[in-house]
Order: structure tokens, then sequence, then C-alpha cells
């Protein structure tokens, strides 16, 4: 068994790094931005369905993956314009986007189930390889942290991380704040439609469900990438590349409980769990030092 184990984590490994993308883009709304933001469950799907549809019928794996990159790019900025120009509240804007994807990801694909097998198609990556799929998922992933790292530090991105900070301030100091936060749910989803858009040729198939639940996955991630760098130097590249190693250790976790027999009728409650763990006790922590500092004052003054 736990040979079997071994031999099942480079997939792990493969399947932490391609789901590491689209918790990078949860982490640009959810810690970047303060934006709840639950288009992600439809946009991985609209990134898998346009990447499956145009390799099908012939087109390069790269400008699908491009096509991809820019039509989650597009459903992110539809979250923002509701919630900016519409008045909807952030979590409702995100529902509304995820329900027209639903029905735009069933009309792209023509049914709900698409096969891309690998045998027959030129794809970039496949479950057949999957040292080669690693190895282009790594490079991929480096060079998006790059990327970000680069934007981020330009003017424009730190207006975006201004505006997640304090948007009374950004918008007293002159930034437009309405167009940052579309501008950054553009650029989260266009990730992880380009997650999408990766998955689908690793696994040889894109579903209309295949969505179901990504934020809760990105959540964790983003969650225990943040507990497994806490200690070193803060960044925002060390804050991106420990994102990535979260949604890694989180699949390898997955990988290990179902080997060890665990029900996996569990397994939605237990990534529901790990991300309430991760994200209710430090809130805990922090009451319980509250309430110790505030006995301690009381007897020192008594």
């Amino acid at each position: 068994m736990f040979v079997q184990l071994l031999g099942a984590l480079p997939g792990a490994l493969a399947q932490g790094l391609v789901w590491g993308l689209m918790a990078i883009g949860v982490y640009l709304t959810f810690r970047i931005l303060d934006f709840a933001d639950l288009t992600v469950d439809g946009s991985i799907c609209t990134g898998a369905a346009v990447c499956t549809v145009l390799v099908l019928r012939g087109m390069n794996p790269w400008l699908a993956m491009l096509c991809a990159l820019i039509c989650g790019f597009i459903a992110g900025a539809l979250t923002g314009v509701l919630h900016i120009y519409l008045g909807i509240p952030a979590i409702l804007a995100g529902i509304l986007t995820q329900m027209v994807l639903w029905s735009v990801n069933l009309k792209i694909m023509g049914k709900a189930n698409l096969t891309l097998p690998a045998r027959t198609t030129p794809v970039l990556l496949s479950q057949l390889n999957i040292p080669s799929a690693i190895l282009i998922l790594f490079g991929i992933a480096a060079a998006l942290i790059v990327l970000l790292y680069a934007f981020f530090g330009t003017e424009l991105g730190c207006s975006i991380r201004a505006t997640g900070s304090n948007a009374v301030m950004s918008r007293a100091q002159g930034i437009n704040t309405g167009f940052t936060k579309i501008l950054g749910l553009a650029i989260s989803n266009a990730l992880v439609a380009l997650s999408g858009a990766l998955l689908c040729q690793y696994q040889g198939f894109a579903d209309i469900n295949m969505g179901r639940g990504a934020v809760v996955i990105g959540l964790a991630a983003v969650v225990i990438g943040e507990a497994l760098v806490s200690r070193l130097p803060q960044n925002f590249a060390l804050s991106l590349f420990g994102v990535l190693l979260g949604a890694v250790v989180y699949y390898i976790v997955y990988q290990t409980i179902i080997f060890v027999g665990f029900d996996t009728d569990f397994l939605k409650m237990f990534s529901a769990v790990v991300v309430g763990l991760f994200l209710g006790v430090p809130y805990l922590k922090k009451q319980i030092s509250v309430t110790f500092r505030s006995k301690k004052g009381g007897k020192t003054n008594a």
C-alpha cells in the first residue's frame, strides 16, 4: 500500500500544480482585493470548455489556452461590472456570473462532457506522461509568478493592492477603485480559466461540473500556503509560491486519505473542514489572547 501511495504522488503533484494556478487566482481576489469571488466555479469550466473545443478543432494548444485565458478575463470583468456599476453585492455578483457561465459553458461544449483524448489529439500535457506534465506545469507556474510579481510592482498593480487594503484611502489618493476592482477580478479569473485549460488537457476531458467546489479548494490552498510560509520573510512572490505549494500539499493529503480508506463521499466535507480550521483557528487564538491579556490586566489593577 505504501508503495502504491508513493507511485501516486507524482500524479498528486501534477494535480496540485494545475489547481495551484487556480488558487493563485483565488488569492488575488480573497487576499489582495478582499473580495469574496464565487465566479471561479464557473470560469475554471469556461477555460476547460474553450480549450477543449478549440484543440479538437485543430488549434494549437498554446493558442487555445490563450483564448481560454481571455474568456476567463471577460468573465471576471463581468462580475466586477455587476458589482461596481449595478451595486450588486460581491458574493451575489459572483453567483450571477457563475449561473451565466453554466449556460455558456454548456453551449460551448454542446453537451455536458467532452473528451480530449491525448493519444489522438495534440495536447500540451497528459496523465500519460506525468514527468513531462510536471516540468511543463512548473515552468508555467514559475513564469506566471514572475509576471504577477512584476505587474503588482507597477503603479497599476500597486493601485489594485491599495484598493484591497483600503478602498476609501485609495479613492482619496485619486485611484479609480472601481476600475482596479474590475481589473483585479479579470486577472484572477483569467488565471482560473488558464488552470481549467491545463486541467482539461491533463485529465483528458472537460465536464460541466468540473468547477463545482473549486473555490473551496482554492481557499484551502491559500490558507495552507500561508501557514507554510508564515515564518519566512514575507514578500509578494513568496506568498504566491506559498499558495502554489499549498495546493500541492492539499492534493498530496487528498491522495493519502483516499489510500488509507477514507470514504470518498466525505472528501468535500474534508475540504470545508480544512478551510474552516485554517480560517477559524487564528481568530480563536486572537480572541483567547485578548481575553487572557484583559484578565491579566484586571488582576494587576486589582
